[in-house]
């Protein structure tokens, strides 16, 4: 074997074990795309709880972990693809830590006219997943009217709303507006003592007009 084809190999097989070494020293700190679920948890539309659920995940199952952002992370299986709390993922033993970047690097062995052996090391890029905005959340309401039919000033409670007394409002409500069919009791005392219960809208209250004291909406 000539003396310089000897020392090339040398040089690659030196190099092979440097890499080695390297990948030893460096893979610990890189951020592992596969991940394991650490308790059931929800799958959301995007990073945070304001963000509706699409999903589950059980403890134990495997994930790809595509993206950190926060403290959530992007994931991908075969039942569910969507946005978990980092603290519900585990990689390579460890929790997941979105904080800690990943690790890539590379190196070429060999001179242009030897051997040549390309090593990488470290995370592939992942496609940015779609951002989802949180749609806002429609809250069922009644609003009552000093006027008859819906008229002059108003305000309104929420489904599950009430008022033991109106006050500034006592003895003024002529009508109300219940588009969603809730169950609104109307009082002529404080405290919802004598009432009435509609399902409807009142466009007139009868002889409640201006003469409730306490409401409910249920």
């Amino acid at each position: 074997m000539h003396r310089q084809t000897r020392k090339t190999m040398f040089n690659v097989f030196t190099g092979v074990a440097v890499a080695a070494a390297a990948v030893v020293m460096f893979l610990p700190a890189a951020q592992a795309a596969p991940g394991t679920v650490t308790s059931n948890v929800n799958v959301r539309s995007g990073p945070g709880t304001n963000y509706a659920v699409v999903s589950t995940l059980r403890r134990g199952q495997q994930v790809d972990v595509q993206q950190c952002q926060t403290s959530w992370c992007y994931v991908a299986s075969r039942d569910a693809t969507g946005w978990v709390s980092a603290s519900f993922l585990a990689a390579n033993g460890q929790q997941v830590n979105p904080s800690q970047p990943g690790l890539s690097f590379g190196f070429t062995i060999g001179g242009p006219n030897g051997p040549q052996i390309n090593i990488g090391v470290g995370n592939q890029q992942q496609p940015r997943p779609p951002v989802v905005r949180p749609q806002p959340v429609y809250t069922p309401e009644v609003c009552f009217y000093e006027g008859s039919r819906l008229r002059g000033d108003s305000f309104c409670l929420s489904q599950g709303e009430s008022s033991r007394d109106l006050r500034d409002w006592s003895d003024r409500i002529s009508s109300f507006d219940n588009p969603d069919g809730l169950n609104v009791q109307v009082c002529s005392e404080a405290n919802f003592r004598d009432c009435r219960t509609y399902t409807t809208s009142a466009s007139s209250l009868g002889d409640f007009d201006d003469y409730i004291i306490s409401v409910r909406v249920r």
